[in-house]
């Protein structure tokens, strides 16, 4: 496997655009030259219930087809999960969880299993019902991922992600500037908490 490697792990719910944010990123990257994976893992799709969706980046061709059990990175799209779900399983100590909360990151390391390594938080609920008016969490949490990844430079990120909108919302143009709004808002505004 190689270091140019990197591997995240989702977790959301169904509805909130988990496992969309996941493919967006991956098209992302993919522009830029990379290989990609974009995945998510089929169970009870319900609005609601925990979903969890993967991605691989890499600077060479991916020779793994398996879900993802030692994440480099993890993205929590709903607070909530973190009393449900062990959302840090196999999270590697140097990567980093990235959660959708309004809190400090220091607040929730209690809420993660003794997770040691970094965290980070963006409110994705003010950054989404500001730029779009709604509540829809994935697009603010894929760029607060994208900016503690590092993957892409913040230009090329950009501009792919609003060529993936301007493809997704062909018919709905109106919602492509509230998008990329949101999206470099949560980029500016992440805050972290290195170890």
């Amino acid at each position: 496997m190689s270091k140019e490697m990197i591997e995240i792990r989702w977790h959301g719910r169904g509805g909130q655009g988990a496992k969309t944010a996941s493919l967006l990123l991956a098209e992302a990257a993919f522009s830029t030259g990379k290989y990609i994976q974009g995945f998510p893992e089929y169970g009870p799709e319900r609005m609601g219930a925990p979903i969890t969706a993967y991605n691989r980046i890499s600077d060479e061709k991916i020779r793994i087809h398996s879900n993802i059990y030692e994440p480099d990175y993890v993205v929590v799209v709903d607070e909530t999960l973190l009393k449900d779900v062990d959302v840090t399983a196999g999270l590697k100590k140097e990567g980093a969880v990235v959660i959708n909360s309004a809190k400090n990151p220091e607040e929730l390391r209690s809420l993660l299993n003794g997770y040691e390594g970094s965290i980070y938080t963006v409110d994705a609920r003010t950054i989404s019902m500001d730029t779009l008016g709604k509540y829809f969490p994935n697009t603010p949490m894929l760029g607060a991922i994208a900016k503690v990844t590092n993957i892409m430079e913040e230009e090329e990120l950009f501009k792919a992600m609003e060529e993936s909108f301007q493809h997704k919302f062909a018919t709905k143009p109106e919602v492509i500037e509230g998008n990329m709004e949101a999206l470099k808002r949560a980029y500016k505004e992440v805050k972290g908490s290195e170890r």
